[in-house]
């Protein structure tokens, strides 16, 4: 056979794929899910539970404030005074107005609101950056939106870091992004902790890259400032929109050009919408106005090539989902004020699930993790819950779960509250009984790790210690990881570092001190906003709109499949 007959007949065999792929995509569409009645865990609050639940919901009320008074705090950006100068001087929308231009409505998942409180170089609110997954002509789509009312747009190390956890997301989820660009480039005092490493600034422009490669669309609106790095993204998204007049795209600006050479140039002269759209070609689209720039883009993300369910078949599924038979609004009770005021997990688990209903896998077997299928919002997800200290038996359950939904392909949901810390080595029985559960934490962990399907984290309680690694903490790379507001992240929670020392009697006092040292430190440290605001986790949620995310990320997760086009090119889009 001659090259040309080979190539002929690969490029039969490949169209025919496409077509009967096509073609299985349109029946899955019609097909509908195994029928299931799945047994009803119906667990109502007992008066044998009042105690508990009403010290939880008052911890809980006191840290709902706590978030209502932070969320205040970052909506209201760089401050009046900033606000003013990128509206009335600058003649610039909002960013939070420009999302409404661009989205199809302000029911969005917003990524990590917190970020940027409270860091050693100050407060940055929501890290200048608003990151999060909006629908877009009914297209989940992830947005990188610079807040120029913010310091001026000036990239901090906690910016980067966040938007590099939204364009992780989009490779993850395989989302299309969207970029609003209004950024005046890397904060210099700072630029050790920007620039040189791995995952700093430049990693920005490598995922996009990798991103075009995997043919996950990229599209950027240069809505202000594109200085130094910034301009970048631009010119590395498949397509660009430009806005006339408040849109620039340079290296070096006019003051550095005057420095330079001596000449004075007009930042519109130097890189404004026009030079770029008619003589450079760096953008494909130019906008008069920031509202025609929006709609550019929506008519951008229509030309994507994807296959969305019809609007009929995703109501008649919505009206088919069976609410929960306990209000919502109890789990602010069940959310635990310390471990010791852990309430039975299946508690949360039935007001989370729809119609409360749960199978459970291996019920009599390692009680202290609960697992077991359930759907929420129609989706069919396997579900991990801690109800007391990861024991041998509990951690060899979790592998052959975890190893059972993978085969399977159903998403993981690891809903943690780990145990404060590990039994103490008093003996050689208790020795031999650690070293077994070591292996078969081990073998849960490496379950965990390698299990391929999407994986989500709530962290309802505590997260401490291995265990929390076994439940698919931030180091196991989870798609997604929430904290509820009541939520302690640290080694070890307050008041319990001491089992971490050494026994040691001649030193007992000093040891004393730095405990109590220690325990301080923790108490701020292990808050939900502390790792929230250092980005350790993709945000806080209250408990109550729990099921609402849970039922947009596993929507999210779920629009991959919508894709016609995943092949991966052998290179990517170049510009002019």
């Amino acid at each position: 056979m001659t090259d040309m007959h080979r190539y002929t007949a690969s490029r039969f065999v490949e169209r025919y794929w496409q077509r009967s792929v096509c073609g299985m995509s349109s029946v899955a569409g019609r097909r509908r899910a195994l029928p299931s009645a799945f047994p009803v865990l119906d667990l109502p609050l007992l008066p044998i539970h009042k105690h508990i639940y009403e010290a939880n919901l008052r911890n809980s009320n006191a840290w709902c404030k706590k978030y209502t008074e932070f969320s205040e705090k970052v909506m209201e950006g760089g401050g009046e005074r900033a606000i003013a100068r990128h509206t009335q001087r600058n003649r610039k929308l909002l960013v939070r107005d420009r999302l409404r231009l661009l989205l199809d409505d302000e029911d969005f998942l917003e990524l990590s609101l917190f970020a940027g409180l409270g860091l050693p170089y100050g407060d940055i609110p929501s890290a200048g950056s608003m990151t999060g997954i909006g629908r877009i002509n009914g297209l989940w789509c992830v947005f990188v939106a610079s807040d120029a009312t913010v310091k001026g747009g000036t990239s901090y190390p906690i910016t980067v870091k966040k938007n590099l956890r939204a364009q992780e997301i989009a490779i993850k989820n395989r989302l299309p992004c969207v970029y609003l660009v209004d950024s005046g480039g890397a904060f210099l005092p700072l630029q050790s902790e920007i620039f040189p490493d791995k995952n700093h600034g430049g990693r920005t422009f490598y995922n996009e890259a990798i991103m075009s490669a995997m043919k996950i669309p990229q599209v950027a609106v240069v809505c202000g400032s594109c200085t130094a790095g910034g301009a970048y993204m631009p010119t590395m998204a498949e397509e660009a929109v430009m806005v006339h007049r408040i849109g620039t795209i340079f290296l070096g600006g006019p003051p550095l050009v005057k420095a330079a050479t001596g000449e004075e140039v007009t930042p519109e002269d130097l890189g404004g919408a026009r030079l770029h759209a008619e003589v450079s070609g760096c953008v494909d689209h130019f906008a008069w106005e920031e509202k025609e720039a929006f709609d550019y883009t929506r008519n951008i993300i229509s030309t994507l090539n994807f296959l969305l369910p019809e609007e009929e078949e995703e109501t008649k599924k919505r009206n088919a989902e069976e609410e929960p038979l306990h209000s919502l609004e109890e789990l602010l009770g069940l959310a635990p004020k310390s471990y010791n005021y852990s309430l039975d997990v299946k508690m949360v688990v039935s007001r989370l699930v729809d119609g409360s209903r749960f199978l459970e896998f291996k019920a009599r077997y390692g009680t202290s993790l609960v697992t077991g299928f359930a759907k929420i919002h129609g989706h069919l997800v396997g579900i991990l819950a801690n109800d007391g200290q990861l024991s041998y038996e509990a951690t060899l359950k979790g592998s052959h779960f975890v190893q059972l939904c993978n085969q399977r392909d159903v998403p993981l949901l690891f809903l943690q509250n780990t145990a404060p810390t590990a039994a103490l080595t008093l003996s050689t029985k208790q020795a031999e009984m650690n070293s077994n559960h070591l292996k078969a934490q081990g073998s849960m962990m490496s379950a965990v790790a390698s299990a391929s399907v999407p994986k989500i984290t709530v962290v309802i309680g505590g997260c401490h210690g291995a265990d929390s690694y076994a439940m698919c903490g931030r180091a196991f790379d989870p798609n997604f990881l929430f904290l509820w507001p009541n939520a302690k992240v640290s080694i070890a929670p307050p008041g319990h570092i001491g089992s971490l020392f050494p026994l040691d009697g001649e030193q007992e006092g000093e040891q004393k001190k730095q405990e109590e040292e220690l325990n301080r430190m923790l108490v701020e440290e292990s808050s939900a906003f502390f790792s929230s605001s250092r980005m350790w986790d993709d945000g806080v949620i209250l408990p109550q709109n729990t099921r609402k995310v849970l039922r947009d990320v596993l929507d999210i997760i779920k629009q991959q499949r919508y894709q016609l086009s995943t092949e991966t090119l052998q290179s990517i889009p170049l510009r002019m």
